[in-house]
């Protein structure tokens, strides 16, 4: 598979997200930095072992965030295919998988601007709909636990949904949030604090905001 000849084609028909084998040795203990930087500099397996690495996180992050697994599916083959596209101008500036979620969070951000005007009309600024835009969903009793987890991220502001999707999907820091979603550290680390605080109410059967929660 020649991923310097695939560069512009939809991530999922680039490398799917199921797993992928690839001819020669490479250790799935190198770093992910280094895997990119090989790739930067013609190693493709090097890519395949960071795709199986980070791609169903990848996967489940924008799922979660979008809450549409089509427009999910459409940004996840975006995010690869700028990854791919960018990999000769790589610098490992942060980790790789903070790269990568900044990437995707951008693609997100390019999605709500691209169809602004029909989830809140002209000139409506995409950020500020992450804000504005909280989707409440009631979740009954005899839900399964995840789908009750799912539920209650539903009520989450899209900002503080993202910050909790990047610690749990992504695996990253205070720090590493707050690079991938353009704040500062004490913004991510409010962010962050809300949504979890949010979710105990919620999975326990309580009104985050009947009992004055802040929103963030």
């Amino acid at each position: 598979m020649d991923w310097t000849m695939t560069a512009d084609a939809p991530a999922s028909r680039v490398c799917g997200r199921q797993g992928l084998s690839y001819a020669g040795p490479m250790s799935d203990r190198l770093e992910d930095t280094a895997l990119m930087l090989r790739y930067r500099d013609g190693d493709t397996a090097a890519f395949e072992l960071l795709y199986r690495r980070h791609n169903d996180s990848l996967y489940r992050y924008l799922l979660r965030l979008s809450r549409s697994p089509q427009t999910a599916e459409d940004l996840f083959q975006e995010a690869w295919s700028k990854v791919i596209r960018a990999r000769t101008s790589y610098r490992p500036t942060a980790r790789f998988s903070t790269y990568l979620f900044r990437v995707a969070h951008n693609c997100f951000i390019d999605h709500l601007r691209r169809n602004r005007r029909h989830t809140a009309g002209p000139g409506a600024d995409p950020e500020q709909v992450m804000s504005d835009a909280a989707q409440p969903d009631e979740a009954a009793d005899s839900l399964r636990a995840r789908e009750r987890l799912e539920a209650a991220l539903g009520h989450l502001p899209p900002e503080q949904r993202d910050a909790f999707l990047l610690h749990e999907e992504g695996g990253l820091s205070l720090d590493d949030i707050a690079l991938a979603t353009g704040v500062n550290r004490e913004t991510a680390k409010s962010r962050l604090r809300y949504a979890v605080a949010k979710l105990k109410r919620s999975l326990a059967g309580k009104d985050p905001v009947a009992e004055g929660v802040d929103h963030g």
